[in-house]
């Protein structure tokens, strides 16, 4: 009798070929064929930003799963899912987008490289909406794997405002950690925006490093596993002290990275079983 294959829902901030030249984009192009080819159920999601190319790309709606409605801040903000075929691959690609926070010539900086005031708007709203999209799949993923620091809330909200949907009950959330300044910028305006579904900024406290905040520090502290997505990444500064319990991959070099990844994903599967 054929085993079931695990499902696999990889959200992602950016990915190759559809954004370029960032740790992160490569890296999460590196594994959904891979795992694909060695039995894995997959779905990808990601920001459709001004800089992805529709037209090359081959985008298109998906009306079945657009139309919702994502609430930040207490305004509305419509969801449009586009679809693409991934290069190389039987996967497709869903893109989340919306005018108001993707529809513009670059990704998370302005033109002078300053970055956008709002980015803590946007990632609330991206991860919200990853969640809400999966919901109305129907489709209950064995593992959700975040990669990059607009991902940071999804371990969070799983863990709080969403703890009682079925969907997600048997799901083990791995958090792809990197560095960057991304994950400290925002301020208050990221515990304003990211409280949702009657959350209050206390629900956050996770989130707090010292005056500051880290999205990678909370994330950690949420999520049920950790992979080092970056040789770059300090793995002595404190918010991977919170990770001291669970089981955390260590950054893997480029060609070690997807056997790396799989067997990871088999020692998770085995400890699950073995509980």
């Amino acid at each position: 009798m054929e085993m079931e294959k695990k499902r696999l829902l990889i959200v992602t901030q950016e990915m190759e070929p559809y954004t370029e030249g960032t740790e992160v984009s490569a890296l999460a192009a590196q594994l959904p064929k891979f795992l694909q080819d060695n039995g894995y159920e997959l779905r990808i999601l990601m920001p459709r930003y001004g800089v992805v190319n529709e037209r090359r790309h081959r985008l298109h709606e998906v009306v079945r799963l657009s139309g919702m409605n994502i609430i930040v801040d207490d305004d509305d903000y419509p969801l449009i899912i586009k679809v693409a075929s991934l290069p190389g691959s039987r996967l497709q690609v869903y893109f989340l987008d919306n005018e108001d926070f993707f529809k513009r010539k670059f990704v998370f900086d302005d033109a002078d490289g300053q970055a956008f005031e709002d980015n803590p708007d946007r990632a609330a709203f991206f991860c919200k909406g990853a969640i809400e999209t999966v919901k109305k799949f129907g489709w209950a993923p064995d593992f959700i794997l975040c990669h990059g620091w607009l991902t940071g809330l999804i371990p969070f909200y799983l863990k709080t405002a969403y703890k009682t949907e079925p969907l997600f009950a048997n799901s083990t959330v791995v958090y792809n950690v990197y560095p960057g300044e991304h994950e400290r910028l925002g301020g208050d305006r990221f515990f304003e925006k990211a409280a949702i579904n009657n959350l209050s900024k206390e629900d956050l406290l996770a989130y707090r490093d010292g005056d500051g905040f880290s999205i990678n520090k909370g994330a950690c502290a949420y999520a049920d596993a950790i992979v080092i997505g970056s040789e770059s990444v300090d793995t002595g500064v404190d918010y991977l002290s919170v990770a001291q319990d669970k089981p955390v991959l260590p950054w893997k070099s480029f060609d070690e990275f997807q056997s790396a990844n799989l067997d990871f994903f088999r020692q998770l599967s085995e400890a699950e079983v073995s509980q």
